[in-house]
């Protein structure tokens, strides 16, 4: 879409319009290394389209009342998550947070959320230790398809572990699985006191594809930008020269086809995506569910 028919598009929106999309659900995070919340965790979505949409976010635990969501995890399972992302950022840009940028803003996420110093020191100093990233591709309960992160030291155990507590919760390994995904860039903004046309201009203004409404695992409101992949510091970028403090930048994995399961189906990924997020070597998982199944 050209940025005049956007600007008309956004002049023309009506509230009522945006209040009709359909709510849906992060998937997000984090790129796959810069997430600065669980990106299994559940906040309803709307999604505020500058172009053709996305399949994007979720809102699949919304029926799932009686299941106690991955958002909820214990902080010190947040802090090992937190650790795993610092030593993602050291080994792909060092360790100084004045010049590796992703490092800052994951430090920073760890200082907001009173992360204890020595951990963050353990885990910089832990980064130059052997280890190794790898995408494992899953389908669970239902059929639906799981992207599985994980950064490890011992790929045929961390394999092995997964791969059990698959077979024990309706899953299997499914080569191939990440075909049906598009890897997309992601950066993400606090949303407070952001209007819709605000968050429109944004996008627009930074070159984004489109830009989703959603809470962190605090329930407190952000925006998430999602653009190609190879424009992820030019958006994050400019929201900076905007006055936008970015919360995180990276890639996520978008699907591209959704499935839709029943109430039953959804409480089984619930707790299999919650058995894999407790596995400390798992950095974070993507899926197709159908938003609103």
């Amino acid at each position: 879409m050209s940025g005049a028919a956007v600007l008309l598009a956004l002049r023309t929106l009506r509230p009522r319009t945006l209040a009709a999309i359909s709510g849906r659900l992060e998937c997000v995070l984090p790129p796959a290394s810069w997430v600065c919340y669980p990106p299994w965790s559940s906040s309803p979505v709307r999604t505020l389209q500058v172009c053709p949409a996305l399949c994007a976010g979720h809102n699949k635990w919304s029926k799932v009342k009686h299941i106690k969501g991955p958002k909820d995890m214990a902080k010190n399972r947040l802090f090992g998550k937190f650790s795993l992302m610092i030593k993602i950022a050291v080994k792909e840009g060092g360790s100084n947070p004045g010049i590796n940028k992703n490092l800052a803003n994951v430090l920073e996420q760890c200082r907001s959320k009173n992360m204890p110093n020595s951990s963050i020191e353990n885990a910089i100093k832990n980064a130059s230790k052997p280890s190794s990233m790898h995408l494992y591709e899953a389908r669970g309960p239902g059929g639906c398809l799981l992207l599985i992160e994980v950064l490890t030291d011992h790929s045929a155990q961390t394999l092995q572990e997964v791969n059990r507590l698959l077979n024990k919760n309706s899953g299997k390994i499914a080569d191939g699985a990440r075909h049906n995904f598009i890897k997309r860039g992601l950066v993400v903004v606090p949303g407070q006191d952001v209007s819709t046309e605000r968050a429109l201009e944004l996008a627009i203004d930074a070159g984004a594809e489109d830009v989703q409404e959603t809470k962190d695992e605090e329930e407190q409101p952000v925006l998430q930008f999602i653009c190609d992949v190879m424009a992820v510091h030019k958006v994050r970028a400019s929201l900076e020269e905007q006055g936008m403090q970015i919360t995180s930048a990276g890639l996520d994995y978008v699907p591209r086809n959704v499935l839709s399961l029943d109430e039953d189906q959804l409480a089984a990924v619930s707790k299999l995506i919650d058995l894999l997020s407790e596995n400390p070597k798992v950095v974070q998982i993507w899926d197709n569910i159908q938003p609103d199944s």
